[in-house]
């Protein structure tokens, strides 16, 4: 098994007073050789967006980008003529395929927005630009998926997400779904065993060349485990 671990300290940071942004990855202004993706997840975004604020209008192209709202709601309007809003527990999908232009707004005058946006790369480029978005109760787990299994979003990619919620001590073995995907487990809240390696709050862990990983929660906790194609 290889792993390889990103400290919550170690992500890139931007602050724009309305925007306060953590990276996983390289992005915008913050570049890391070294962080770069792990296997066809390209970018895990931690947002925090003050009222009245948001990002206007602006292009995407060949990216399937997933956002998870945790708190607040954030307007989302698109060059495919959808307008909406996606409220905390509510995830939304848009695959941007040959070109999408696209804003993500806070329209709130009171409550800041706190969402994770992930991009994966799609299994191909041109693809057809398209958007979902759904509630999920709070007992679900799994959220995208390649094909809509068990109720979750589909992505144009051998990927999955899942949101999982673990009390004190309680311990699983998660199971890699497709063989030779690799596992990028990301801690939203409280602290985790994932194998030999104790992961706090936005602390990841990306995991490869194997079956399946065994977690346990030292404090009531919640994860992000997103699994995706690897390539050496």
């Amino acid at each position: 098994m290889k792993t390889v671990l990103h400290p919550a300290d170690s992500r890139g940071v931007a602050e724009h007073g309305w925007l306060s942004s953590r990276f996983s990855f390289s992005f915008s202004h913050w570049y890391e050789p070294a962080r770069m993706g792990f296997g066809a997840l390209r970018v895990l975004n931690d947002d925090t967006i003050a009222p009245s604020s948001g990002f206007g209008m602006h292009p995407h192209a060949n990216m399937e980008i997933i956002t998870i709202v945790t708190k607040g709601e954030v307007t989302h309007e698109d060059s495919m003529g959808n307008r909406g809003v996606v409220r905390a527990g509510e995830v939304q999908v848009m695959t941007a395929g040959t070109g999408v232009v696209h804003a993500e707004k806070n329209e709130s005058a009171l409550e800041p927005l706190e969402l994770f946006q992930l991009w994966i790369t799609p299994r191909e480029a041109g693809l057809l630009p398209r958007y979902e978005q759904k509630a999920f109760d709070s007992g679900a787990s799994l959220l995208v998926s390649p094909d809509g299994r068990d109720g979750s979003l589909s992505v144009m990619q051998d990927a999955f997400i899942e949101r999982v919620s673990l009390s004190v001590g309680k311990a699983m073995s998660h199971a890699v779904r497709k063989s030779g995907n690799g596992l990028y487990i990301f801690v939203i809240s409280g602290e985790v065993r994932a194998g030999e390696t104790t992961l706090g709050p936005r602390d990841a862990l990306g995991i490869q060349e194997t079956d399946h990983i065994q977690l346990t929660a030292e404090q009531e906790s919640e994860l992000l485990i997103v699994e995706v194609p690897v390539v050496d």
